[in-house]
């Protein structure tokens, strides 16, 4: 039944959403181009606040617990599990003060108004999944680029999105270049709940009435661990609460 009910209120949504993408794409490039970083993330912050408002028309709700356990003015990676496209958007502008980026497959970064922009201008990476070797020098950049701005990267590191919510093995290589050239940073897991079921019919319809959870688990120093420690704390802190 909701599937049925969903139609109409997919086409207003997407309509509403299609709309911010296009009005903000040229906000960005001007922000940018004449303004700087700071201009241009603002410009991306307000998008993303916009498209939260859309997904609100569809019944969406966000919740963040514990975010004042993040702690503040040190560099940061947000591990966390991949559900949907509204992970990021959310993340984005729930934890706008930590300057989020976003370690994403290539085929993102063209072709999409707004965030591809964003994806190539906005200090994320793009990498192919097809090639590991290829995604190293560029990782390692953004790792020594949060070590030195005291910003944050943030990764997946199941690779792909789970379409049920339940957990997928996390792939280790990302998040270990991400450690070795931030020394000072805090690994903080994150548990997200829900987000799949945004997308539980796929594109279209959007699924309603869903309440997005995401938990910040206990932030835990690089420098206090071994890689092999860290990972296996990280995975057990980001798993331990998902709800399938």
């Amino acid at each position: 039944m909701q599937k049925i009910i969903s139609y109409p209120i997919s086409i207003m949504y997407y309509l509403l959403f299609g709309l911010a993408l296009f009005i903000f794409h040229p906000i960005q490039w001007i922000c940018f181009r004449f303004f700087g970083y700071q201009a241009h993330k603002k410009s991306v912050d307000y998008l993303n606040f916009m498209l939260i408002k859309c997904t609100n028309l569809v019944g969406t709700t966000y919740k963040f617990e514990n975010s004042d356990r993040i702690p503040e003015g040190v560099p940061l990676i947000f591990v966390a599990n991949h559900q949907s496209m509204y992970d990021i958007i959310a993340m984005i502008w729930f934890l706008r003060r930590f300057h989020c980026k976003f370690v994403s497959k290539k085929e993102l970064g063209k072709g999409i108004p707004s965030v591809s922009y964003n994806l190539r201008h906005g200090g994320s990476v793009l990498i192919d999944r097809k090639d590991p070797k290829q995604a190293i020098p560029l990782i390692k950049g953004l790792s020594e680029y949060i070590e030195k701005n005291n910003r944050t990267a943030v990764i997946f590191p199941e690779g792909t999105r789970s379409k049920t919510g339940a957990p997928k093995e996390f792939a280790q290589s990302g998040l270990k270049i991400l450690c070795k050239y931030a020394p000072s940073a805090y690994v903080v897991p994150i548990t997200i709940n829900n987000s799949w079921k945004m997308v539980r019919f796929g594109f279209f319809p959007v699924g309603l009435g869903n309440s997005l959870r995401f938990t910040i688990q206990t932030p835990l120093k690089v420098s206090d661990f071994t890689f092999t420690e860290l990972i296996e704390k990280t995975e057990r802190e980001v798993k331990k609460d998902i709800q399938f």
